[in-house]
């Protein structure tokens, strides 16, 4: 089998042609390979060669491309052309694992490179010409969408516990029918080992799944298995997270991991933070998670002055969040005209400035101190309650009337 290369830009590209050649004997690996083959989009290209990294970035630097050293503990280093760049990893088979890290050693063996990867579909090479190089049914189970470990299952998850999640985050984007049986129940029986591995690397591998076409069919095999309750435990929204999965698909929107998370969990922040904590999110992302789960609760029929009014206190991307959970919340019967309207007035919104500041009120008489905050807040809560409407001049004349207690 071939790689049509006339059908892929990205394998006749002057920057991939030039590292390429640069390398000599390299062939293209993992999701490049898999990706070409169903024909959907290459971001990431990756490469493998038969030489130790030392002679990679010689070869490299030879030829006048950036290289910098991204992985060398694993053999990993990145070439940068132009604005693409490339991660070239060296042929390597594993000497020991303990189920987070691996000794390696380098080799020129081509098979012994692909006995150590983790799923068939991801053990597969192809030449700068497209020549398919598959070391087991890679191209096979691909085609069947069978994800199915490389070796003996058991084997493979104990090299990596990580191997637990990616087999379900496989299956939810490659996969078809059931998940194989074999890794299934070599994933259930490791399920305990996960809480072994940082934070982090769940956390990055668990949002990667939510955001496949639809997760949930693997979500409810992980459930019925334990090994979701290890991840997040908890009562899990399971129905709301499957809406949600539907109304992106019908309102092409974008699949976000984060928002799915939301959709899979309780409403309120206690949820949100544990949730948050376990996962060590960034800050950006905790906040998110709380923010969308906690406060004010969004109904189809909000009117159009207190939908403003909510996207002046909360912003237009905490709005949306909170839009898409109560959407997929509520009744399937509900008008999904109202829901939409609602996102478009967020698209469409432009937040006024308040025209009064401190100072204003200082020059009004009040002296510096809290009072100041306090007279603001009454003023700008009642321009908000007005939906905006009053200018400056009504604005100063609602201030002398705070100030004097009119």
């Amino acid at each position: 089998m071939r790689i049509d290369s006339s059908q892929h830009p990205w394998m006749t590209a002057p920057e991939t042609a030039a590292v390429m050649a640069a390398l000599g004997e390299a062939r293209f690996v993992g999701g490049a390979v898999r990706n070409a083959l169903l024909g959907v989009n290459v971001s990431d290209i990756d490469i493998a060669v038969p030489m130790p990294p030392s002679e990679v970035i010689a070869r490299l630097v030879a030829k006048d491309i950036k290289v910098v050293e991204t992985g060398m503990d694993h053999g990993t280093v990145t070439a940068i052309v132009g604005t693409q760049a490339f991660e070239i990893t060296s042929l390597r088979r594993d000497v020991a694992t303990d189920g987070r890290h691996a000794v390696i050693a380098f080799t020129d063996d081509w098979s012994e490179d692909a006995a150590r990867r983790d799923f068939t579909i991801n053990a597969m090479y192809a030449s700068a010409s497209g020549e398919i190089f598959d070391f087991a049914t890679g191209v096979e189970d691909l085609i069947a969408g069978k994800v199915r470990f490389m070796g003996e299952p058991g084997a493979r998850i104990a090299e990596d516990y990580l191997r637990i999640l990616r087999l379900f985050r496989f299956h939810a984007w490659y996969g078809k029918g059931d998940v194989d049986a074999q890794g299934l129940r070599a994933a259930a029986d490791a399920k305990d080992k996960l809480k072994t591995l940082s934070a982090e690397r769940i956390a990055k591998e668990l949002l990667r799944l939510l955001e496949a076409g639809n997760p949930t069919p693997v979500l409810r095999v992980m459930a019925a298995t334990g090994i979701l309750s290890e991840l997040l435990p908890g009562a899990l929204q399971l129905p709301r997270l499957e809406r949600l999965v539907e109304i992106d698909a019908d309102e092409l929107a974008p699949r976000d991991g984060l928002l799915r998370l939301a959709a899979l969990l309780p409403e309120g922040g206690d949820a949100a933070h544990a949730v948050a904590d376990a996962l060590k999110l960034s800050n950006a992302d905790r906040l998110r998670l709380e923010q969308a789960l906690s406060g004010e609760r969004i109904a189809p029929q909000l009117s159009a002055p207190d939908a403003r009014r909510l996207l002046y206190r909360v912003g237009v991307s905490r709005f949306r969040d909170k839009v898409r959970l109560a959407w997929a919340g509520a009744a399937r019967s509900a008008n999904a005209i109202q829901w939409r309207m609602l996102l478009a007035m967020a698209d469409n919104w432009q937040r006024p400035r308040f025209p009064l500041s401190g100072l204003d009120v200082m020059q009004a008489g009040v002296p510096e101190g809290p009072e100041i905050g306090r007279v603001l807040a009454l003023v700008e809560d009642w321009w908000i309650g007005g939906d905006f409407a009053s200018d400056e001049g009504a604005l100063r004349d609602r201030l002398r009337a705070v100030i004097h207690g009119a």
